[in-house]
Order: C-alpha cells, then sequence, then structure tokens
C-alpha cells in the first residue's frame, strides 16, 4: 500500500460566464501594456480596448480563449475624469494610436505605471528607480516618419491606402494622420493622388533630420521634439560614470556616438550595414569629430578585440536594439566583456525588462536609474534610457 500523499489535481478553470457575441458589462480595474483595459466577469478576465481605468462599460466579446476573453468597446456608462474627445476621426479604426481618449497627463502617469509593473514582474526591480515620464513638448504632430500601406477592397472593387486597422490587418483608408508631421500629410495627400500600382505595397513618407547623413532604409528617432532631451538624458547618464571609452554597438548612422563623442577620449561605432556606416562616418565629419572611429562588421564579432583595446573598466557601452531586444548572445556578450557601464536605449519595456533581468543575473550589474521618455504620445509605446553599472565586487 502506497502511504505517501498523492498531489491533488488542479483545480480546473471555470467555463467562461459569456459567449462570442455576447454583451456584456464590466469594470476596468487596470491598463494593460499594449493599451488593453482589463476587467473581470465572473472572475474571468477580459481585455477591452479604448478604455480608462475606473470606468464602466459594455462590450462584445469578440475572441475567447480558456483564461481570458477580449471585447469590443460598445459604450462607456461611467467615464473617468481622465476620458477627452480624441482628435483624430479614424481613432478607434485605425491602430496606430491606442491613447488618445485619455488626457496627456493620465496617458504619462499609466505609461510609468506600466514600465514600473513590467520591470518589476520580469526583471524583479524596484519601482524607485524608475523616474517621472518626461513629457513630449508637442502630443500631436509629432512624428517624422509613417509607412503608408496599400490593400486592393475586393468588396468595393477599390485600392485603399492608409494603416492597419485596430482590429485586424485589413488596412483603413485615411488622409491625414493626427500624430504625423504637417509635411508628411502633405506627402500622405501626394501619395493618395500618386497611388501604387497595386496593392500590397508601403510606402514609407519622412522628413530628413536637419544636418543628418540618412540613407533611405536606415533608422532615426521619429520625435525630433523631443530627441533633444533624450540626447541630454543620455549624455549625462554617460558623464555620471567618468568613462573615458564609448562603444555605440548596432550604431547605424552614428547618432549617439556623434552626440556623445566629445565627452569621451576616444569613441567606436559599430554596424554591419554597410551604408549606415558611411553616413556615420560622414555624420562625424561634418562635426569635426576626429576622437573615433566606425567599424563595419558584426557586434558580436567586433566587440571582444575592441574592448581590450579601450579596457572595460572604463568603458561604456551604449546598446539600441530594437523593439524585439537583445539576443541571448549579446547579453552574454556583455556579461563577458564586463564594461564598466551599460547605456541602455529601449522603446519596448518588456523586452527591457528581460533584457536587463539577464544582465544584472547573478548581481554582476546593478540599473541604477531609468528615465522613461515619451517619444510616442497617443500610443502604446514609450522610451526608456537606463543605466546600468557594473558591481565592483562582482
Amino acid at each position: 500500500m502506497n502511504d505517501h500523499p498523492t498531489t491533488p489535481p488542479p483545480t480546473p478553470t471555470p467555463p467562461p460566464p459569456f459567449k462570442i457575441g455576447d454583451a456584456i458589462t464590466l469594470e476596468i480595474q487596470d491598463i494593460a501594456f499594449g493599451g488593453e483595459g482589463v476587467g473581470r466577469v465572473d472572475g474571468f478576465v477580459v481585455f477591452v480596448p479604448f478604455v480608462g481605468r475606473g470606468e464602466t462599460v459594455t462590450a462584445e466579446v469578440t475572441e475567447l480563449k480558456k483564461s481570458f476573453a477580449r471585447a469590443k468597446l460598445l459604450q462607456v456608462l461611467t467615464a473617468s475624469p481622465d476620458r477627452v474627445e480624441p482628435q483624430c476621426r479614424y481613432y478607434m479604426q485605425c491602430g496606430g494610436c491606442q491613447y488618445q481618449h485619455l488626457a496627456y497627463p493620465a496617458q504619462l502617469q499609466l505609461k510609468h505605471k506600466q514600465i514600473s509593473d513590467l520591470l518589476r514582474r520580469i526583471g524583479g526591480f524596484a519601482s524607485a528607480v524608475i523616474e517621472p515620464v518626461i513629457p513630449c513638448p508637442q502630443p500631436y504632430g509629432y512624428r517624422n516618419r509613417l509607412m503608408v500601406r496599400s490593400q486592393w477592397n475586393r468588396d468595393t472593387q477599390a485600392l485603399v491606402i492608409g494603416f492597419l486597422r485596430a482590429d485586424s490587418r485589413l488596412v483603413v483608408d485615411i488622409d491625414e494622420c493626427k500624430i504625423g508631421e504637417p509635411a508628411l500629410n502633405e506627402q500622405i495627400l501626394h501619395v493618395r493622388a500618386h497611388p501604387p500600382p497595386k496593392g500590397g505595397i508601403k510606402v514609407v513618407v519622412r522628413i530628413a533630420p536637419e544636418g543628418w547623413e540618412l540613407p533611405r532604409d536606415s533608422f532615426f528617432q521619429n520625435n525630433f521634439f523631443l530627441l533633444p532631451k533624450m540626447v541630454a538624458a543620455v549624455r549625462e547618464t554617460l558623464q555620471s560614470a567618468g568613462t573615458k571609452f564609448l562603444i555605440d554597438a548596432y550604431c547605424g548612422v552614428g547618432f549617439f556616438s556623434v552626440e556623445l563623442g566629445d565627452l569621451v577620449e576616444h569613441f567606436a561605432g559599430v554596424e554591419i550595414d554597410i551604408p549606415a556606416i558611411k553616413a556615420a562616418r560622414k555624420n562625424a565629419a561634418n562635426r569635426n569629430l576626429t576622437n573615433g572611429e566606425f567599424i563595419a562588421g558584426s557586434t558580436e564579432e567586433v566587440l571582444p578585440n575592441l574592448i581590450t583595446r579601450f579596457a572595460p573598466a572604463d568603458t561604456t557601452i551604449v546598446i539600441d536594439p530594437p523593439r524585439t531586444g537583445c539576443s541571448p548572445a549579446s547579453i552574454q556578450l556583455l556579461r563577458q566583456v564586463r564594461p564598466r557601464q551599460v547605456i541602455y536605449v529601449s522603446c519596448h519595456p518588456a523586452t527591457l525588462a528581460r533584457d536587463l533581468g539577464a544582465v544584472c543575473a547573478d548581481d554582476a550589474y546593478e540599473v541604477r536609474r531609468v528615465i522613461p521618455l515619451d517619444m510616442f504620445p497617443q500610443t502604446q509605446h514609450v522610451e526608456c534610457v537606463v543605466d546600468v553599472r557594473r558591481k565592483e565586487n562582482a
């Protein structure tokens, strides 16, 4: 006879108290990262977009999973005091913005809470290191780059030109974007007047940054209005470490190298994209910056030798990865070369939290401060500049 206690079977998840197509009433308890409100019906989680915390709403169930559902907002029964009238007539159809229905100060508070929650839950970091979100001086009309999509509509037998819808991969027809700079809206009208020959073609409209060499497909920050404060935050973070050398990993057209080069004895930018490296060299030459170099190649291959030249204890590495964050190999490389400081510039708090947790594992590094900047008002996105320091006893 087996006298050992048996593990009780897991409690089954109760079935949802509704089905797809049902109209439900619920109170919004929180706003998740990504912009969806979180409510519950008989304990069952429901995500609803375009709502505010504390609102009571009716919504139609559109998607049903084992542990949660999604629903489409039908009516706001009790509105949040932060609710405002969206400026864009395509809002809630177009998927580009998630927060136009919230007053701007509320958006900033919401983003701060989301960053704090993600860094604590995923990375285990205290919210005390996260500073208030730096606001954009122009919450509308700030974007300097947009991607306009074309799609053939079989029902109307017409070419649709605009942005992806909020609820599907279909394109909503638009003739202006309220978060785009006025010059971009003129370019959108030009695209509409001279449409692509068929659906599926994407057209990028952008305003070139003044004084910068920029190849057509190279990355540059999308908000010129808040860019000076972002540069100031990164400069202050670098100066506070007192390092002599700077490595700008994945440097693109050399933005951070050029903006920070005067603070160090020597710098190096590393980039695998040849046109971007050529542009970076021109950008440095145009500013008479002679104490640095730009190296064409993979950061993973170049960095180990480069760091031995620069001396890790006197080196800062700047990384500004895409939204997917750093690869595990890149994280291991940072821990292996052990620079005194890493300045991590991120546009995605969830992958930022994951990467910071990996960098700081085993008490090798610590996060000194997180400086959020609202480079993307009216949307779910937010930029962060993070000061990561090597622990002396590690």
